[in-house]
């Protein structure tokens, strides 16, 4: 091969060469461009920088927050003729100035608004709720103290997950001075609340705010990214430091009326959470600690913190078994104590004093209702009224019905609070599968399902008005079937009495005679029950719609006059 041929085909070789290594190289960069589309980008002073000042926010750490905070250090430059050279001593007032403007930045998310029966634990102290402004939040309100990594605080946890550059940072010193631009760094930090118990709260996904009356879904938070603006390169501006967060604007004035005010710094982003971000607590994150949440809550003296620790274990697993069963019975209790409170009788057998607590909000549900209706919030009381018991415990007895039917008790509960509350069908229903439920040979439950099954037949007549309603022929029927199941005593009294007071809403009262017997034969089985008195027969004769009946007509002045010479 001639040199001329060597050359040229070097010169081929060459640039097929050169067009193969433009071909890797472009290739490469294009590979290199999608591996890092969405990665971190380097800025270790920033990312270090949001870190440490996240950090000092949770442990109350006025001197590091005000080192590290934009606005704070930018009132003393801009004082300042000649710029900082070093930040001001630890003990100078500018940092509990700074701190006391953040406090009140975190004011909104520590006002409590639960009320009644909705309060939340912890009950008392610091509440942090993120209500419907959650975009608009500051990012330190998810890092504040309240909640922070040592005591008072529940603790968290901070992650750095990201960072990247965004469009410089811009502000002036001086008014009508130059404007400065400074590197700028986004860097996202994701806060994970390490107890579900005292961890921040928001309302529930999906939930919008309809009426005051509607009461809304709660969560409790387990993580949320937060995002912080850091500024870089501010030593050269005179700054004490080279980095600072950039979490609240520097407040500022006009230069003339009308004018606007210059906005100080300006800034593409703000230092915020990311809505979209937000994890819940689950009923699978922490079973372990729900389940001993609820036996705690049982052995605490005061209502308030009882219910509060029981709402927050509810709003994590709402068919928490132990924290609905504490609930529930603990919020009866205190409505049966409610009623001891309105008939004032001194009724020292339990399953007497039952009865009577229970026939008093029987009573009174069909009838003046009010103290089952106004609520705190509705009222304006200072104190928890019995509807805000009643209103807590319905919801929490229709998910036990739903998850254990097998519950008999709280099936009860939940048909008796149906009663009280007036919803009319639902009280009708829940006895009618009670009696069908509870087998023939359970002769102790069946009774008792028939003489609430009638009792709230009974309430809806009285309620409503219907005289000779057909319901009141049926509350007659379950009451006889009630009787002739009956073992205990007092069942078989409350049996006699209930046909007696059914008899009210019939024609005429039925039959006279026959109501008459059935308050004899009541009277004769009420002194068979332990710990009866003669208050408690007087109470249940002398009944609101009863005693109207009895007083006028001299058919039934016998029983009367009976139980008048007993009180002489």
């Amino acid at each position: 091969m001639t040199r001329t041929g060597r050359f040229m085909t070097t010169l081929i070789l060459a640039g097929m060469l050169t067009t193969l290594g433009t071909m890797l190289t472009d290739s490469a960069v294009a590979a290199s461009s999608k591996k890092s589309k969405g990665s971190t980008v380097a800025n270790r002073p920033a990312v270090e920088t949001a870190r440490r000042y996240a950090e000092a926010i949770t442990q109350g750490d006025r001197v590091t927050v005000g080192q590290l905070d934009f606005a704070c250090q930018y009132r003393l430059v801009a004082a300042s003729s000649a710029g900082l050279k070093a930040y001001p001593a630890p003990t100078d007032p500018s940092y509990e100035a700074c701190w006391q403007e953040l406090i009140a930045v975190h004011a909104p998310a520590l006002n409590r608004t639960d009320i009644g029966m909705d309060v939340l634990w912890p009950s008392a102290g610091p509440l942090v709720f993120y209500g419907d402004e959650l975009s608009r939040t500051p990012a330190s309100a998810f890092v504040m103290d309240a909640i922070g990594i040592s005591p008072p605080g529940s603790g968290l946890r901070l992650t750095v997950t990201n960072s990247r550059a965004i469009p410089d940072g811009s502000f002036r010193l001086k008014p009508n001075g130059k404007v400065i631009g400074v590197p700028t760094t986004l860097v996202d930090v994701a806060v994970h609340y390490q107890d579900p118990l005292t961890s921040p709260v928001t309302y529930a996904p999906g939930t919008v705010k309809w009426t005051n009356t509607i009461k809304r879904a709660r969560r409790a938070v387990k993580s949320i990214i937060t995002q912080w603006v850091v500024f870089t390169g501010l030593k050269k501006h005179g700054f004490p430091g080279d980095t600072a967060v950039f979490h609240q604007p520097v407040e500022t004035k006009p230069e003339a009326p009308g004018m606007v005010a210059d906005k100080i710094p300006f800034t593409t982003e703000t230092s915020r959470a990311h809505p979209d971000s937000l994890v819940w607590w689950g009923p699978d994150d922490q079973p372990g600690t729900l389940t001993a949440a609820a036996a705690r809550a049982a052995t605490f003296p005061d209502l308030r913190d009882r219910v509060a620790l029981l709402n927050r274990v509810l709003i994590i697993d709402p068919n928490q078994v132990d924290a609905l069963m504490v609930l529930t019975r603990n919020l009866y209790s205190v409505l049966l104590r409610e009623a001891a409170t309105g008939h004032k009788l001194i009724v020292k057998d339990p399953a007497l004093s039952l009865t009577v607590n229970e026939f008093y909000w029987n009573i009174y549900a069909g009838a003046a209702r009010l103290d089952l209706s106004n609520a705190m919030e509705m009222g304006g009381f200072s104190q928890p009224t019995p509807a805000d018991f009643l209103y807590r415990m319905l919801p929490a007895l229709e998910t036990l019905a739903k998850t254990h039917p097998e519950q008999l008790d709280s099936r009860f509960r939940l048909g008796m609070a149906y009663r009280w509350n007036n919803d009319q069908l639902p009280m009708i229903e829940t006895f009618e599968a009670l009696v069908k439920d509870i087998p023939e040979n359970r002769k102790t439950p069946k009774a008792e399902a028939l003489l609430q099954l009638a009792w709230s037949r009974i309430n809806k007549v009285a309620w409503n008005r219907i005289l000779h309603d057909p319901e009141s022929l049926r509350a007659y029927a379950d009451a006889e079937a009630s009787s002739a199941t009956a073992e205990l005593p007092l069942d078989k009294f409350l049996a006699e009495y209930t046909m007696a007071y059914s008899m009210i809403f019939m024609p005429n009262y039925g039959d006279k005679a026959k109501m008459l017997r059935h308050l004899t034969e009541a009277k004769r089985r009420f002194d068979e029950v332990p710990g009866k008195n003669d208050e408690v027969w007087r109470y249940f004769l002398h009944s609101e719609l009863l005693k109207a009946v009895l007083d006028a007509d001299p058919t039934f002045q016998p029983i009367l006059a009976s139980a008048e010479d007993k009180k002489g």
